[in-house]
């Protein structure tokens, strides 16, 4: 008996690998529905993640699918959030998952059993119309996102408890109504940042945009107008980006993201140690900037009573709302601290996934990873990989190898002098090979040239499509040939 924690993608994908594994999943979710943080809400629900209407998603339909369950040939191909929690329903009722989900029930603790040592169980407790069940689990996936509980330090901008205008989290924000009229000051320059800022600038009088470190800024519509993970993601060119020593790799990265426009002009260019940051995707900055409807200025150096004053400029700018865009915590209340260390931001997980030090490989946590590319395939690849570990199909390595990978990941931050959100990131097609070979689900293409050169060809030529992944292994799936084949006529219908 496996919980599953939370209905969203994570979750949904989580539920369907038990069952294809032969398990028994439970997954409780606090909400009335599936979806997530792909629901869209009017009102911000506690403990829940919050998007604003005009969200789209920053990897095309091709590449963000479940490997198993392309998307329809008629959706568009970035896909604003209706259209993604339209999906995401499809899957359920395809798959039959709905029945395993318990709407409306919060998990409030998960405990190791007494008997953990022998038996890997966990005593979960949870709470629905104000009463609370205790249940004895085999296993548990935490698939609760880290989007729920907002970053904002305060203490790092001096002066912000003087400053009289209005300022709030970019979980808050909504619907740019609000800064009709206002000079704005967007702090950040995640994806949210910038898209608020863009909404900001066609209603305020004045937005600014402020970055410390600037970000290397993609478009969606790519090379000759195709979508930027098609050509960006293949195995040609990860092979190429990991073959290369690191400064030729950093030269090359520099060279292509200022193949559309110069960073430096515009104030965006990152600093060097940035290399891994992921970067913004915005169709819309660059011509903002041009147009004067967005300005860009380095990090603020304090607050007055109506103004910020930036590092490196001397004038104070009048402002009236400012919105951080400041990034989430990462943190798992219902866990104790013993199971899952949370230390400057970064839990310690093999594989970002397996707490080390536990007696039993009975616990995991899918989906806290950053990766330029879609989230969908790598949940889900995680998630069969989990199950199969439950099951005893695959073993995980000694706790002392596997603390040594993760202390190495460790002490990369200390010697990049990178944050935690750079140390969740890695290269999506290396990382989905990494746990695709552990379950035996890897494409060979040297197997696949000697019996079928067309699919071999598409496969290492053409973007890796979460498809490649049914090729072979357990959980084939027929009609993944076919699906690789026709990718390219559903992304240009």
């Amino acid at each position: 008996r496996v919980v599953v924690v939370g209905a969203g993608i994570s979750g949904l994908t989580a539920i369907k690998c038990c069952l294809d594994e032969g398990l028994k999943p439970t997954c409780f979710e606090q909400s009335q529905d599936i979806g997530g943080l792909w629901r869209y809400t009017e009102h911000i629900e506690a403990g829940r993640p919050s998007l604003y209407p005009s969200v789209i998603s920053n990897t095309s339909k091709e590449m963000s699918a479940f490997s198993d369950f392309p998307y329809p040939e008629d959706f568009p191909v970035f896909l604003p959030n209706a259209r993604l929690l339209d999906y995401l329903q499809r899957y359920v009722e395809r798959f039959g998952l709905r029945k395993h989900i318990m709407f409306g029930t919060t998990v409030v603790s998960i405990r190791k059993r007494p008997d953990f040592a022998t038996t890997g169980q966990w005593d979960v407790v949870t709470e629905a119309d104000g009463k609370q069940t205790l249940h004895v689990f085999d296993a548990v996936m935490v698939c609760s996102g880290n989007f729920s509980d907002p970053s904002l330090p305060l203490h790092s901008f001096p002066g912000i408890e003087k400053f009289q205008g209005q300022y709030f989290h970019s979980r808050q924000y909504k619907h740019p109504d609000v800064f009709q009229g206002k000079r704005v000051l967007v702090v950040g320059m995640g994806n949210s940042g910038v898209d608020i800022a863009v909404e900001a600038s066609r209603v305020a009088t004045k937005v600014t945009l402020c970055t410390g470190r600037g970000a290397w800024l993609m478009s969606r519509v790519f090379d000759h107008g195709y979508p930027w993970d098609m050509v960006y993601n293949t195995r040609l060119m990860s092979l190429i980006r990991n073959s290369l020593p690191g400064p030729l790799s950093w030269e090359l990265i520099n060279y292509r993201m200022n193949q559309r426009f110069k960073h430096e002009n515009y104030g965006l260019q990152p600093e060097k140690s940035c290399l891994v940051r992921e970067p913004v995707l915005n169709d819309d900055l660059p011509s903002y900037i041009l147009t004067g409807r967005i300005t860009i200025k380095p990090g603020v150096k304090e607050f007055k009573d109506n103004s910020v004053v930036f590092h490196s400029c001397p004038e104070e700018e009048p402002i009236d709302i400012v919105v951080f865009c400041t990034g989430y915590n990462v943190s798992f209340p219902f866990l104790e601290e013993a199971v899952v260390k949370v230390e400057n931001k970064h839990a310690s997980l093999y594989k970002y996934v397996f707490p080390t030090h536990l007696q039993r490989p009975t616990l995991a946590i899918l989906g806290l990873i950053k990766t330029l590319g879609a989230i969908m395939p790598v949940t889900e690849m995680q998630a069969r990989w989990v199950t199969r570990v439950f099951k005893g199909s695959c073993q995980l390595p000694p706790q002392s190898v596997m603390e040594k990978e993760v202390n190495k990941k460790k002490n990369q931050v200390r010697w990049f002098g990178l944050s935690f959100d750079e140390v969740l990131k890695t290269d999506w097609l290396v990382y989905m090979d990494e746990i695709a070979s552990l379950i035996g689900a890897k494409p060979s293409v040297l197997g696949l040239l000697c019996r079928d050169p067309q699919l071999a060809f598409t496969v290492f030529f053409g973007p890796c499509t979460p498809y490649q992944y049914r090729l072979g292994g357990p959980g084939r799936w027929e009609g993944a040939r076919q699906a690789i084949l026709t990718q390219w006529d559903r992304t240009l219908k």
